[in-house]
């Protein structure tokens, strides 16, 4: 699995809390015992499939309350 450019391109939504909740899922799912079956599946490209379940929704999260 490549990083789903596409997906991005065509991404509607705040870009960059995307790519935070993406940075921030990546660091919780590299550590040792976190990745689960999916990144074992993909060779280990974190950074893909976090983008493709942030893109696809699968990752939710709530933005912090602008003041």
């Amino acid at each position: 699995m490549s990083i789903p450019l596409n997906s991005l391109i065509d991404y509607e939504g705040n870009i960059y809390q995307i790519t935070c909740v993406a940075i921030k899922e990546a660091i919780i799912l590299s550590n040792p015992g976190c990745g689960g079956k999916e990144i074992e599946e993909n060779n280990g490209k974190i950074v893909s499939e976090v983008l493709t379940r942030a893109l696809k929704g699968e990752i939710h999260f709530e933005a912090p309350d602008e003041e």
